[in-house]
């Protein structure tokens, strides 16, 4: 093992004793001032965030932007330590931390039998969204890039999985997902991270292009599944609220670029939420790489690194003849 990933493994550990003897909203509160330090700390990711912010919020003083990224990186803390002592608590704890908002949409749709896909970004607590999930309906599969650092990955997949959801990795996904959506499942995927995959489409978030996966719309135009926005934000005291939104309407599937809309009008419904919240979301992500605009130009190993140590993931398309390599 790395000294790296000896040195992560060690801290998070240390962090899990710590959580264990802290209330939530101190946990919350410790979360966001370690994130806050991050900020001070880590020059790539804060000038990342802030070119995002920038570009995302011309009209905001530069002020407003680093006091928007600050935020940012507290959150990120804070939902760090959050799930660590959350899958530290009894199931009936968990269930109590929750409230829900459009619960039913989702059973709703459940009840069809042909599945759901869940869908939402690296926004607010996406990771206790599914794990809370599985307790007020049927457990689900996740979708989930392993971390670089094994121990790690183990620690967090044992989190995931605590309440009965299962993880799916990249290698055979799309025949995973396919068996457990003719079964009734849920799928959870997140849609927000850059693809450099030839099949990504490229949909406007934030007025400029983004390579997102086509996966999501592929599978949903090919097995009827519905589609379900999902988000979780943060309320008073440790606790947190689980939002189901309508079901996004597909386009006709034998349309012209079927795919390409469904994807838009999935990121315009996440574009939303992150305008509401923008501090929820995570900027210091290398989103919009245009060709010669320097975003995200840092070589191979930098974009290996980042995708790979990402807790979620893409998946290939369908039709993509590397969909079940």
């Amino acid at each position: 093992m790395k000294a790296r990933h000896r040195l992560e493994t060690l801290l998070v550990r240390t962090v899990r004793v710590l959580v264990r003897l802290l209330p939530m909203p101190a946990v919350r509160r410790l979360g966001h001032a370690i994130g806050r330090v991050s900020y001070v700390l880590d020059g790539a990711r804060r000038r990342t965030t802030l070119e995002n912010l920038t570009h995302a919020f011309p009209g905001r003083s530069p002020r407003d932007q680093r006091r928007l990224a600050r935020a940012v990186f507290g959150h990120f803390g804070g939902l760090l330590f959050e799930l660590i002592k959350f899958g530290t608590w009894p199931r009936e704890r968990m269930l109590a931390a929750v409230e829900t908002e459009g619960e039913e949409r989702a059973r709703q749709v459940l009840q069809s039998g042909r599945g759901a896909l869940f869908f939402t970004g690296h926004f607010g607590y996406w990771e206790i969204h599914a794990v809370a999930h599985a307790l007020r309906n049927a457990p689900i599969s996740v979708l989930a890039r392993p971390l670089d650092n094994r121990r790690l990955d183990a620690m967090l997949e044992e989190i995931r999985t605590c309440t009965g959801n299962t993880v799916i990795q990249r290698r055979g996904a799309v025949r995973r997902i396919m068996r457990d959506l003719a079964a009734g499942r849920g799928i959870a995927i997140l849609i927000d991270q850059h693809l450099h995959e030839a099949d990504a489409v490229h949909v406007r978030f934030f007025q400029r292009q983004a390579a997102t996966t086509s996966a999501l719309a592929a599978i949903a135009l090919r097995t009827g599944a519905p589609v379900i926005p999902v988000f979780a934000l943060p309320l008073a005291r440790g606790r947190y609220r689980l939002i189901y939104e309508h079901p996004v309407e597909p386009p006709l599937a034998d349309a012209p670029e079927s795919v390409r809309e469904f994807t838009q009008r999935c990121t315009d419904v996440l574009e939303m939420y992150v305008r509401r919240h923008p501090e929820l979301w995570m900027w210091m992500h290398r989103r919009w790489r245009e060709a010669g605009s320097g975003i995200g130009d840092r070589g191979s190993e930098g974009t290996r690194h980042e995708q790979s140590g990402t807790l979620g993931s893409p998946i290939p398309d369908p039709a993509s003849r590397k969909a079940d390599v």
